[in-house]
């Protein structure tokens, strides 16, 4: 099975994309479904289908023509699902407060409930071979990176923390519940979370595994979009996955002569080369503005047919070189990580136990060592070309 990621700035036109991307796949004979992972939900908006303003059907696959389905996850139905007694001793504690019921109720979905929902479908549908292809519209590129380190954010919660926390609470809630103004989580509440932990086990795995997970970032010829996409190539390469297409969407026709849109005519051809030359060798893909807006499923098929033609496969492998590596020198080992447009000033690193920590901006990657490496420490880093080198040695 293959999995699709595409992500990019707000507003780029990623959701129509990505429903191109699957219309096309399902005409290919491939069983294709199409999931938002966007809270604010407009992959159902892109097929035009007519229904209430929040598309209530589509909380589970919902058939869209032959091997084609589209899934937006809903949070409240996910609440009653997966989530029960962990929103349950939430919302208990926020009425304490002196919240409403249904405050309390709101206030209990936190941030990333959405994105571990979707994460446990997409194991889910992996492990029962239910799709071929499982395309991921994805929100604004933020959003977008908290989805994808959830898995190893939890995992390292529920190696470091959980347990420790579990036995403490078990031995001391008696006493403490008799002190503390709310009622601490009974063991229901740690018995959910290790059900949840356990539904998206082994995803992070799945997610760096180029033969199986790929990301398209979507852009605009836009300067400041240019940034952004640039930013995200760093941080999903620092999070292990594999950018393997950028998408340069509504790109001004040729045939587009009026005087008014010289300047822009001029400003995205700049623009554009300044892309393909700054994410070479990562192939670039190119879409034109549309005359009219592409809304349904017929228009999303004429934007596929631009997008790949009558014969390419979408959900083909053409970049699988991994962002990072471990090798071994003639004194030393070394941590190679693939980091574009990172400057030296920008990048900060240490070793804590067996993990090597590399920052970026505000984005932190913990990449677990392999046992031989585990005993040695960071002695100097360079930036070679577009390649972050971290040399690492026995200590003196």
């Amino acid at each position: 099975m293959r999995i699709l990621l595409f992500s990019g700035k707000g507003g780029v036109g990623k959701t129509s994309v990505a429903a191109a991307t699957a219309v096309h796949l399902a005409a290919q004979g491939k069983r294709t479904l199409v999931m938002s992972v966007d809270p604010a939900h407009s992959l159902a908006d892109s097929f035009d289908l007519e229904n209430t303003l929040f598309h209530g059907a589509t909380y589970d696959p919902t058939r869209i023509a032959e091997r084609l389905f589209l899934q937006e996850v809903n949070i409240n139905r996910e609440l009653k699902r997966h989530w029960k007694d962990i929103s349950t001793y939430i919302t208990s504690v926020l009425r304490t407060t002196g919240l409403s019921g249904v405050e309390a109720e709101e206030m209990a979905i936190f941030p990333g409930m959405e994105e571990m929902s979707a994460m446990m479908y997409v194991n889910q549908y992996r492990k029962a071979n239910d799709f071929d292809v499982i395309i991921l519209d994805c929100a604004p590129t933020a959003e977008s990176l908290r989805f994808i380190s959830l898995p190893s954010t939890l995992d390292w919660y529920m190696k470091h923390v959980f347990g420790f926390q579990r036995s403490l609470l078990k031995a001391a809630r008696p006493v403490l519940n008799r002190l503390s103004p709310a009622e601490l989580p009974p063991d229901s509440y740690f018995r959910n979370v290790q059900e949840l932990f356990q539904k998206v086990e082994g995803i992070d795995t799945v997610l760096e595994d180029p033969q199986t997970t790929s990301v398209r970032l979507v852009t605009n010829a836009e300067k400041m979009v240019l940034r952004e996409t640039q930013r995200a190539f760093v941080y999903f390469t620092l999070h292990g996955l594999t950018v393997d297409h950028i998408i340069v969407n509504r790109l001004l026709p040729d045939s587009v002569q009026d005087s008014f849109f010289a300047a822009w005519h001029a400003s995205q051809r700049a623009t554009l080369a300044e892309i393909i030359r700054y994410f070479d060798p990562v192939p670039t893909k190119q879409v034109p503005l549309f005359a009219q807006e592409v809304l349904g499923y017929e228009r999303l098929k004429g934007m596929a047919e631009q997008l790949y033609g009558a014969a390419e496969d979408p959900s083909a492998i053409t970049r699988d070189t991994p962002p990072f590596s471990f090798v071994r020198e003639a004194d030393h080992y070394e941590v190679r990580i693939l980091m574009p447009f990172a400057v030296k000033g920008e990048v900060g690193l240490f070793k804590k136990n067996d993990e090597l920590v590399v920052e970026v901006g505000t984005i932190r990657r913990h990449i677990g060592l392999p046992t031989t490496m585990t005993s040695l420490t960071p002695v100097k880093a360079r930036l070679n070309e577009r390649m972050l080198v971290v040399e690492m040695k026995e200590p003196a």
